[in-house]
């Protein structure tokens, strides 16, 4: 049976106590699943509860799922190393929450790659089961990866028209790479992950972020921001649900299958349906609300933008082909893939 951990802060000594205490008595084994969404968010309950029904039932009750939502066993940028280093069995993660760490990755954030959370998923997803990045998870075992929705531009005061609108405001950005897009637009990109931006932005410490719709709706940021630009393809963020190798290593064959069946294509299509969703509501929520929202006719392609997301795209490229990373390949890859099989 599933069991929601709430506690605020737990170190992972008394983690382990309360596992034990807690564990169902027919399980065999008990599997610590950690993430920073909220609990009652749409991602833990349609996609991350649903994994864990799913493991638990395919075990008859052998694998014991406990959760720990809203960075209650990690914060959001070390959810990776939780689950390396076994205080997590299993996490979902920002790639880029951790900078220069999987750079090939985070490809499939950069503008032009990915529409919505279906094609970016297939893309990052294909781009792991060909090996193309798969060298940057030696430390964990990913189960799937997926995307979410193309990212956009939300304000608190401004109304952004054109790049030069963005000018010295101070924008929350995800990742180093969406830094690059940012800066090269003029405005002043503020690192942090989304759990925290409604604070900033409640006290005006950022003037907006960069975020997906289903970022507004999940991290209640339609509340704050109600001026919105839509650039299509602007930039998509990359995530990894992933195990930890000695818990994946311990469980019997038959169990071993029963995460394997849980893992690859499948359940990162799953992912982007619960993403994709997401932006709608999150987009009709701030419709509902009278916010402003421009479209940026042909989104990336446009001509007043295109120059300086694609001057962004080139300096990153080139930046890891000279770290002898083949960023170009990976590139061209992921683009035959939005075109092809992740249409």
């Amino acid at each position: 049976m599933i069991k929601i951990i709430k506690h605020a802060a737990i170190t992972a000594v008394a983690a382990s106590a309360i596992l034990s205490a807690q564990a169902n008595a027919s399980a065999e084994y008990t599997l610590r699943f950690s993430h920073f969404f909220p609990e009652v968010s749409d991602p833990s309950q349609n996609l991350f509860i649903k994994w864990a029904e799913a493991v638990e039932t395919e075990s008859n009750g052998r694998i014991d799922v406990q959760m720990y939502p809203s960075s209650t066993l990690a914060k959001p940028p070390a959810q990776y190393d939780a689950v390396k280093n076994s205080i997590a069995d299993v996490s979902v993660s920002v790639q880029g929450y951790t900078a220069n760490r999987f750079p090939l990755t985070q490809i499939v954030e950069l503008p032009g790659v990915s529409q919505n959370a279906a094609q970016g998923s297939c893309i990052a997803q294909s781009l792991y089961d060909e090996g193309l990045i798969s060298r940057e998870y030696t430390q964990t075992k990913p189960l799937f990866l997926f995307t979410h929705g193309p990212g956009g531009l939300h304000t608190t005061n401004k109304e952004i028209k054109v790049p030069q609108d963005l000018e010295g405001l101070r924008i929350r950005r995800p990742t180093a790479v969406v830094a690059k897009l940012l800066e090269g637009l003029g405005a002043q990109p503020v690192g942090m992950p989304a759990p925290d931006a409604y604070q900033s932005a409640q006290r005006g410490v950022i003037d907006g972020v960069a975020l997906p719709w289903e970022g507004e709706y999940t991290f209640r940021l339609n509340e704050l921001t109600p001026n919105h630009t839509e650039v299509g393809g602007l930039y998509t963020l990359a995530f990894v649900m992933t195990i930890n190798k000695s818990f994946y290593n311990r469980l019997p064959a038959d169990l071993k299958k029963v995460i394997d069946h849980n893992s690859g294509m499948e359940w990162s299509e799953k992912a982007a349906t619960v993403f994709d969703d997401l932006d709608a509501k999150g987009r009709a929520q701030a419709v509902e609300m009278g916010h402003k929202i421009t479209v940026i006719e042909d989104g990336a392609e446009n001509p007043l933008w295109k120059p300086v997301l694609y001057q962004a795209t080139e300096e990153y490229l080139d930046e890891l082909q000279k770290k002898g990373l083949p960023s170009y390949k990976v590139y061209a890859r992921a683009v035959e893939l939005s075109k092809t099989a992740c249409i």
